[in-house]
């Protein structure tokens, strides 16, 4: 019996959904950091085993969308609702029942999927303050089970696969064996460097860049890939600060992503990087569909 399905990790904005998803599949093919809002777009990750292929997809955090940008990320994240087996919601230990979880919980009940709650976050706080929370959400909805994790460690990670392959339908394999991400190259250089831009800077410049590869091209004889990409932002202003003294900060922001290429692409990078501002890209529809921030992309 060969076993398939698709399974949507949902929840708040920074709750560890990335980091979970990278622990799942071994691999960082879902950016990640300690700012809200980290993840725009719908990411999957394809766990492969002997008899069965478990299909994983990170989705943006669930919030209260304010503008265009963040409308398309909640949206995103809630289609994850018509194309899953099974929905994974991750809340975290420390805060208890958030009033964004109860709305997201609510929003879960017509759905008739199985539900997992995952408490995460289990390594920052003291093992007799979980049980709370556990009993807290169990009185919210009937989940088909209830686990606390670390999704940075990995502790509880074992109780969640086996959880999920007693709920897994039947099914093909519906991607190929070595593949881990349904994701272009492109897309994943993209996201190394937009991952860099929020390490490195603050305020509004994270959630005002958008990263497009413009050239991505393969020197065989020097065993190297040439990748050229455009930072956009939407202030002349948040152009200096991106650029920085003498080209500082775009230096720095370059170095650690062609590092990270390095590791993920398995091949020496060269990394040319561009920024160009585009005044209010984040309300522009028009501008959001070029990004591929707009569902008809």
């Amino acid at each position: 019996m060969f076993k398939s399905g698709f399974i949507g990790i949902i929840g708040r904005p920074n709750v560890g959904k990335s980091t979970l998803l990278n622990n799942i599949i071994g691999e960082k093919i879902a950016i990640t950091s300690h700012k809200p809002q980290t993840t725009r777009n719908r990411i999957t990750g394809i766990k492969n085993i002997e008899s069965g292929q478990l299909i994983f997809v990170d989705t943006p955090g669930i919030h209260r969308a304010t503008t265009p940008l963040n409308e398309f990320m909640v949206a995103a994240a809630k289609d994850a609702f018509r194309s899953a087996d099974i929905i994974l919601l991750v809340v975290e230990a420390a805060e208890g029942v958030h009033r964004d979880d109860q709305l997201i919980v609510e929003s879960l009940r017509n759905t008739g999927l199985p539900v997992i709650l995952l408490i995460n976050k289990i390594d920052l706080v003291w093992k007799k303050n979980i049980l709370p929370v556990m009993d807290q959400f169990q009185h919210l909805f009937s989940f088909s089970g209830i686990i606390p994790i670390s999704a940075l460690t990995g502790d509880g990670l074992s109780a969640l696969m086996e959880q999920i392959w007693k709920l897994l339908p039947e099914g093909p394999r519906y991607f190929p064996d070595d593949m881990m991400t349904d994701r272009t190259e492109r897309f994943i250089a993209a996201e190394i460097i937009r991952e860099k831009i929020i390490m490195l800077t603050h305020q509004e410049i994270p959630y005002a860049t958008a990263v497009v590869v413009d050239s991505f091209k393969e020197d065989e004889d020097k065993n190297l890939l040439v990748i050229q990409a455009t930072i956009n932002v939407a202030k002349n202003s948040q152009k200096g600060i991106l650029i920085g003294k003498k080209g500082s900060m775009l230096k720095e922001i370059g170095k650690r992503a062609r590092q990270d290429m390095e590791i993920f692409f398995a091949t020496r990078i060269y990394l040319e990087l561009f920024v160009r501002v585009r005044k209010d890209w984040t309300h522009d529809a028009g501008m959001l569909r070029e990004f591929g921030y707009s569902e008809k992309t």
